[in-house]
């Protein structure tokens, strides 16, 4: 784009919207794009335009509108939609509800290339229908093309997508597992079943039961494989979770034949949690403060295993930093910091 005196202007594009504001009126006197005209000057001086933008076409320079809807189709997908360009920015929006990815060392590298922003919600994020995912915008009104074709290549080139919606999976069968000699003994009323259900109803989870196991190993062995044969494909189980020599959930777990990834997490509440696979069959040893809590790392890790994702080492064991609940008088979460890892 160039300067030129709003006098010279006559029969040149206009390289961006001017807004007028009068008598309590807010509003676009003059639109991109348009060619201005020898009646037009007048007014664009009551405006305050001694000067003004044109645009060059073959300058080697993008325009904020392009280079948005360019930054937008470096993520495409399918179940969110953009909308805009609007005051040079598209907005991507959840069209379903899943599990938000963000590729962060991606969005890093396509950020630090200087007049690229693009915005979005933390990476392991649950989401709903119609909740903003991200913005796309360059900073100035014009940048070089060469910064957008260089982001598009970073993009083209790398190992997982910018960004992505995953789908929550849909009717995926539960089993329930508690322990406890207290319980199984009906000492006690359990109170474990109705959280459980109550935290994997909003995934439409198909729950096959629950099992009541004494604090022997045989015992809870043979629940774990009743629900392997019946098809679970996420066992949940709770009681015997810590480290006292009488507390075998997870010493049954590896008997069953399941990949323990890690026994505890840097989270709180929830540092006993475990997580195991039995083949396709997510295995949850989930400790007792998930009770009496609002949000422990039960609620945190749900989402990713209803989209499908399996947890690595060292992603559980990166939850550090973002692993501590403020225990808030009322419970925001996933609005707040916990469990943004």
């Amino acid at each position: 784009m160039k300067k030129v005196k709003t006098e010279d202007a006559v029969g040149l594009a206009l390289c961006h919207d001017i807004t007028e504001v009068r008598d309590g009126f807010k509003g676009r006197a003059f639109k991109r794009g348009h060619i201005v005209t020898a009646e037009d000057i007048p007014h664009l001086l009551d405006l305050g335009k001694k000067h003004l933008y044109i645009w060059e076409e073959n300058a080697g320079e993008i325009h904020e509108e392009d280079a948005a809807l360019r930054l937008a189709a470096l993520a495409p997908m399918e179940n969110a939609a953009y909308s805009g360009p609007s005051e040079g920015k598209m907005t991507l929006t959840a069209l379903e509800d899943g599990f938000f990815r963000v590729n962060r060392p991606l969005l890093n590298a396509v950020n630090s290339l200087g007049d690229i922003t693009i915005v979005t919600l933390p990476d392991h994020y649950p989401v709903t229908k119609g909740m903003k995912l991200a913005g796309e915008r360059i900073i100035p009104l014009v940048c070089p093309e060469a910064v957008i074709e260089q982001a598009e290549d970073m993009v083209r080139r790398a190992d997982r997508p910018l960004m992505e919606l995953v789908p929550y999976r849909q009717s995926v069968p539960v089993g329930i597992v508690v322990t406890g000699s207290e319980v199984y003994a009906g000492r006690i009323r359990d109170k474990f079943e109705p959280v459980v259900r109550e935290k994997v109803a909003p995934y439409h989870a198909d729950v096959l039961g629950c099992i009541f196991c004494d604090d022997y190993l045989d015992m809870l062995e043979t629940a774990i494989e009743k629900w392997l044969i019946r098809g679970a494909e996420v066992i949940i189980m709770t009681g015997g979770m810590s480290v006292d020599p009488d507390d075998l959930t997870v010493t049954a777990i590896r008997r069953s034949g399941a990949e323990i990834i890690t026994q505890g997490v840097p989270a709180q509440p929830g540092n006993m949690f475990t997580v195991a696979y039995h083949g396709g069959t997510t295995i949850l040893g989930v400790p007792g403060a998930a009770i009496h809590a609002k949000t422990t790392m039960l609620d945190v890790v749900l989402p990713q295993v209803f989209a499908g994702i399996r947890f690595t080492y060292d992603e559980l064991r990166g939850m550090g930093a973002g692993g501590l609940c403020q225990s808030c008088p009322e419970c925001r979460y996933p609005n707040c910091t916990f469990g943004k890892y």
